[in-house]
């Protein structure tokens, strides 16, 4: 029985030791080959490089508007799979609405060097943020956010620290850890994690107007997490009756791209 208590201990010690060194493998899930050109994806579209302030120059797409230009842009922050080519859907559907749009990759992603962590993904942000008002001359009060899964936290986060109009989170969680607990019921995943994203904590400090939109089946992202984290900052909800996590209906459809308008629409035209 000792050996056993003892054998089963062991087992535990090395999950408990492999999340640790390994998690941040678990959490970013980049594609990293080369990106295309955006011209050859979104005719219309510009490669630009966003300077981060520790060092990684990252590739973005700057998408403008078609047809009617509403003279907002919305900056769209990734989930932790794939690459900026993945969201050419949603930033034809946003341009065809008259919106300028910015898609970027995090460092590790794409082309792009570096690795991904909570706080480096926090300073491409901030990147892609500085680049719209000072190089694109994007009024911050002109400016959304769009933030899918993990990139609902960046979003949280980057409202809490720039001036933004507002954002609509897509799929967002409570915390890294809530979503965790649920993969290993068994591990200390709250004690373990070296990146946290807390997102309720950090849409209650921004204080923007906030859309958050989930699928009814979602099956990653409970969608009493998403609930959770509208009522914490006061949202709108946005509820896509059956949707999975990746379904295109939620990636790119009416659901995500609808909450993006009304808000615009809220914010009504500018001065002059």
């Amino acid at each position: 029985m000792l050996v056993l208590a003892g054998t089963l201990g062991g087992v535990v010690l090395l999950l408990v030791a492999g999340l640790w060194l390994g998690q941040r493998r678990l959490i970013y899930l980049p594609d990293t080959g080369p990106v295309p050109a955006a011209g050859t994806v979104l005719p219309g579209a510009r490669d630009v490089v966003l300077e981060t302030a520790d060092g990684p120059a990252l590739g973005a797409w700057f998408v403008p508007a078609e047809g009617p230009r509403r003279e907002v842009t919305v900056l769209v922050a990734n989930g932790n799979a794939g690459d900026r080519s993945l969201r050419a859907p949603l930033a034809a559907a946003l341009r065809a609405e008259g919106f300028d749009v910015l898609l970027f990759d995090y460092r590790g992603y794409g082309d792009n060097p570096g690795s991904p962590s909570e706080e480096g993904l926090a300073a491409d942000a901030r990147a892609a943020h500085h680049h719209l008002v000072t190089e694109q001359a994007v009024p911050p009060q002109r400016l959304i956010l769009l933030g899918e899964s993990l990139g609902a936290a960046v979003a949280a986060r980057l409202a809490t620290e720039a001036p933004v109009a507002g954002m609509v989170l897509r799929s967002p969680f409570t915390d890294l850890a809530a979503v965790a607990e649920r993969l290993y019921p068994v591990v200390p995943v709250r004690w373990l994690l070296a990146d946290r994203f807390p997102v309720a904590e950090l849409v209650a400090r921004a204080g923007v107007p906030t859309t958050v939109v989930f699928g009814e089946g979602d099956r990653i992202i409970p969608p009493a997490q998403s609930k959770a984290v509208a009522e914490a900052a006061g949202a709108e909800v946005v509820a896509v009756p059956d949707a999975d996590h990746n379904d295109a209906v939620l990636g790119h459809g009416p659901g995500v791209v609808g909450a993006v308008v009304r808000l615009a629409d809220a914010l009504g035209r500018p001065a002059g």
